[in-house]
């Protein structure tokens, strides 16, 4: 396994509606100073917060699926095509931009929080498709209990987010003193949130020590077991894509 660790100050910072809404961007945009400008396909990702109200002004996007997860708080979604969606905790949203739609934001507390994460299909077939907004609700998603924790499913595998991209996507919680293992394949990426707690990711030759807010990006050559160990109450959110998806990408500079 290779593997980085990258802690807050390396990761890029931004803020809306005059600071009401934070955000710790692991993935940011183009220019933000970002350590890491993307894995794959997965092209941004922005952990956002909003201790009361925020509110994203109407604005337009093309060709990305975008993610949208609610850890804590509401957050309400309204576009050009008509829909309105809210999401509580644990609810996701899909939209696959396509052709272009415009949409507005607001997160509602206390504390709200959650993730809007970018993944790039093959944006040349992408930007000729319908626009599509989805709604999953928490117990759309599977589960699978373990010792001490679990592991929620919210793209690939049985999950019902409908993505073009090849991803799979987890959001997993551990009780300190347990663990988890994950199979990363050969040709294949993950990138780490750490939401929650601190703990170790090892294989046989490697360790990588995470704290929360840390954002870590492993690879393997040949396939390997990842181990999460929980040292405090853990909660990651561990996305894996292909190093080449197979298509050109967009230029990105950091």
């Amino acid at each position: 396994m290779i593997g980085n660790v990258y802690p807050p100050e390396n990761q890029s910072e931004g803020s809306l509606d005059g600071g009401r809404i934070t955000e710790q961007k692991p993935i940011g945009f183009s220019g933000e100073g970002s350590a890491v400008t993307r894995v794959g396909p997965l092209f941004y990702w922005s952990w956002f917060r909003s201790p009361v109200e925020g509110y994203i002004a109407p604005h337009p996007h093309q060709g990305f699926e975008i993610v949208t997860y609610m850890i804590q708080g509401k957050g309400v979604h309204k576009d050009s095509h008509g829909t309105l969606n809210e999401l509580g905790p644990g609810g996701l949203q899909l939209m696959r931009a396509g052709s272009g739609l415009t949409h507005e934001e607001r997160l509602t507390g206390p504390d709200a929080e959650g993730f809007q994460i970018w993944f790039e299909p093959y944006l040349r077939d992408s930007l000729k498709q319908n626009p599509a907004c989805r709604q999953y609700r928490p117990d759309f998603f599977p589960v699978t209990r373990i010792q001490g924790g679990l592991v929620k499913t919210m793209i690939g595998g049985s999950a019902p987010t409908d993505l073009s991209v090849d991803v799979r996507m987890l959001d997993i919680q551990i009780l300190a003193g347990n663990g988890a293992q994950y199979e990363l394949k050969s040709g294949r990426r993950a990138a780490v949130l750490a939401v929650r707690g601190a703990g170790s990711f090892c294989t046989e030759e490697e360790s990588l020590l995470f704290r929360q807010r840390d954002f870590m990006v492993m690879d393997t050559k040949l396939g390997e077991t990842l181990s999460l160990k929980a040292q405090d109450n853990v909660r990651v959110i561990l996305i894996d894509v292909p190093e080449n998806p197979g298509y050109p990408l967009y230029s990105k500079r950091p």
